[in-house]
């Protein structure tokens, strides 16, 4: 028996994307009249009709989105704000469930579904409180970062080991053999960000040099003390995000060091406090407006096509050189 011709079958006949033929399907604005007459008669040619069910909720539909996040990291922020842009151009609105002020992933989920959201997109926080277990079977769900779950969901996510490789590579092209590593404690993503720096220094033949931290000022701060501590201090010490890198920076300075002439720091994220001024913070950068694209395309994917296998997307960063690296001294 032939398969049932998909919305992917349409899209791929008119060498279009799946989410313009979602749009025309849907009646929503964004796609010209030449278009929609197009996108119907592939659908008519190829025998695509939509779900039954879908059919009947039709009129019921709620078009809107929810995103379960917190608000400790400035790249958050910047992926919220993207998010929120890119779904109201699609034709949908997003229901924001942020954690924290007591509130549990429970009673966020609850207020979530209240508002009748379609899907979820699940944000990597910075204290891991936002985990996915679970949320698969009450609604479609995308996670955007943090530890890769147990259940087969779509996942967005940097790829974080081609950016320690990224800002290992420049490091050592400066000279450096003793490069440290602060880690981002127990936070999501940490534990990919130190097995990556682990193999690349590995891979170069130098000694790996791991401090334990977090994501966080105070973390980075600590990381300083415990360098200073020992004596002998890296040439170059790379941190699991920016914030640790900044707290790191400045604590050194403020202990007599100079950056980058006595001991080069590097970030990852490339979040706003990355470009201050008074940092210049060398990082990876990744952009929050591709990441919410590829979130909300999967996110989307799965109302329309709920039993449409699982997809992995990994968004590769860029190094960014400003003037908080330099040679080896």
């Amino acid at each position: 028996m032939p398969a049932r011709p998909t919305m992917k079958d349409v899209a791929d006949h008119l060498g279009v994307s799946r989410q313009l033929v979602s749009l025309v399907l849907r009646d929503l604005p964004g796609a010209s009249d030449e278009t929609r007459r197009r996108v119907r008669e592939a659908a008519d040619e190829l025998g695509y009709h939509p779900d039954a069910s879908a059919r009947l909720l039709r009129g019921r539909r709620s078009f809107r989105l929810g995103v379960l996040f917190t608000m400790h990291e400035p790249f958050e922020v910047d992926l919220v704000e993207a998010l929120m842009a890119d779904a109201a151009a699609r034709g949908y609105s997003l229901a924001l469930g942020p954690l924290g002020s007591g509130r549990t992933q429970p009673e966020v989920i609850a207020d979530l579904l209240g508002q009748r959201i379609e899907g979820l997109v699940v944000l990597a926080t910075g204290d891991g409180s936002a985990t996915i277990a679970g949320l698969p079977d009450q609604l479609p769900v995308v996670q955007l970062g943090g530890p890769r779950s147990a259940d087969p969901v779509d996942d967005v996510r940097v790829d974080s080991g081609y950016g320690i490789r990224l800002l290992v590579d420049h490091l050592t092209r400066l000279g450096h053999e003793r490069i440290a590593y602060v880690t981002g404690g127990s936070g999501p993503n940490a534990a990919d960000r130190r097995e990556a720096y682990v193999a690349a220094i590995a891979d170069r033949g130098l000694v790996p040099d791991v401090l334990e931290g977090a994501f966080s000022e105070e973390g980075g701060s600590a990381a300083a003390d415990a360098l200073l501590a020992r004596g002998a201090l890296p040439t170059a010490v790379m941190a699991a995000n920016d914030r640790t890198a900044v707290g790191l920076l400045s604590t050194l300075v403020r202990r007599g060091i100079r950056v980058p002439e006595d001991v080069s720091v590097a970030g990852f994220d490339d979040s706003s406090i990355a470009a201050l001024p008074y940092v210049r913070l060398t990082t990876v950068r990744h952009d929050p407006q591709t990441l919410a694209a590829q979130a909300l395309d999967a996110v989307i994917r799965r109302i329309d096509e709920p039993d449409a296998p699982p997809v992995a997307h990994r968004d590769a960063p860029e190094l960014v050189v400003r003037e908080s690296t330099g040679p080896r001294p």
